[in-house]
């Protein structure tokens, strides 16, 4: 499965690139990573949530870096989740800070029916990877993840909330709404 997102961040690439590369961060926006260490100035071990509450690891090894303006990374063998992908930084049109282009491509543990078991359980990676950039830019620009009191928990609500697709409404749920 291939992986595409873009934001624009009122920051400097130079700025976002030394951010994102300390990989130890990531999961203070990235949803579903529970814990990123550093093994040594390339490699590093990941914990991330999966479905039905399983946890998958790996180590991903850095395989392009560019100082402010790319960082590009692969899954180690024996990984749980063979992946691969890249960030790119740059400037925005208008001196408007940083676009920032992310790319992951991963080869999902059961192959197509884990990955229509995830999306029919509300976990569309598409739309991670959108909320995941979006945190990113609130963190980034603000310090901070805005969070509303129906999920004061932040990532943690998702268990709680979880995402499904858009559906329309049935005759009753129309006729409620327009009362």
């Amino acid at each position: 499965m291939l992986l595409t997102g873009t934001t624009t961040i009122a920051r400097p690439p130079e700025d976002l690139y030394t951010w994102w590369k300390d990989v130890e961060r990531l999961p203070t926006f990235m949803a579903h990573l529970d814990e990123v260490r550093r093994v040594d100035e390339r490699v590093s071990r990941w914990t991330a949530s999966a479905p039905f509450g399983r946890q998958v690891t790996w180590e991903a090894e850095v395989v392009q870096d560019e100082p402010g303006r790319l960082l590009a990374w692969r899954s180690l063998d024996g990984a749980d989740l063979e992946n691969r992908g890249s960030v790119r930084f740059e400037p925005a049109p208008g001196g408007r800070g940083t676009e920032i282009h992310v790319e992951i491509e991963y080869r999902m543990p059961a192959g197509r029916v884990g990955e229509l078991v995830a999306r029919y359980f509300g976990e569309d990676p598409h739309q991670q990877l959108d909320d995941d950039l979006r945190r990113l830019k609130q963190v980034v620009e603000t310090g901070e993840i805005v969070r509303s009191d129906g999920a004061p928990s932040g990532k943690h609500a998702r268990g709680e909330f979880p995402q499904h697709p858009a559906q329309p409404l049935s005759k009753d749920e129309l006729a409620e709404v327009f009362s």
